[in-house]
């Protein structure tokens, strides 16, 4: 979903956002760095598989994914990272690993680490390297409804399993 398209979705509801061009970053914390958002306010999307479907987790950019956490947040048994290769052609417009949150729109549950609810924000990838949105958690909370437990650990490396 290209920024043109999520930014519709967000008007159709009457959300108020900002849109946050910076330079290209690859991860959640050179984002957050490059657009002047605090790592706990930025959020990034891990795409996993819980007993075999494909699903949204959201944690803080200075945050890791935590398996064991996720397997008792979601009630799954199997609960693993999807390869790339898994889920690109889920996301048409976006940019690999630039995928917004907004698993709803895409067929897909959302299970985020309940640090995210500390703020009155949230900014997010917006389908690409070089944008964000930023907008109120309670229009996030509201439009994607999702299932917020302590999915995450400190550390901002690459998830563990």
């Amino acid at each position: 979903m290209p920024i043109r398209k999520l930014r519709e979705f967000l008007d159709s509801h009457g959300v108020r956002y900002f849109a946050v061009s910076h330079s290209p970053a690859y991860t959640a914390q050179e984002v957050a760095a490059s657009a002047h958002v605090p790592g706990k306010e930025m959020a990034k999307t891990v795409i996993v598989r819980l007993d075999g479907t494909m699903a949204m987790a959201v944690l803080p950019a200075s945050r890791q994914l935590d398996f064991d956490r996720l397997r008792e947040a979601s009630g799954a048994a199997d609960v693993c990272l999807a390869g790339e290769a898994e889920f690109a052609g889920r996301f048409p417009g976006c940019e690999p690993g630039a995928m917004p949150p907004f698993g709803n729109l895409y067929g897909m549950e959302v299970f985020m680490d309940e640090e995210l609810e500390d703020d009155d924000d949230i900014a997010f990838n917006a389908g690409t390297h070089r944008e964000l949105l930023r907008l109120s958690y309670s229009d996030f909370s509201r439009l994607v409804r999702p299932k917020v437990a302590p999915i995450s650990a400190a550390g901002g490396g690459l998830p563990s399993q």
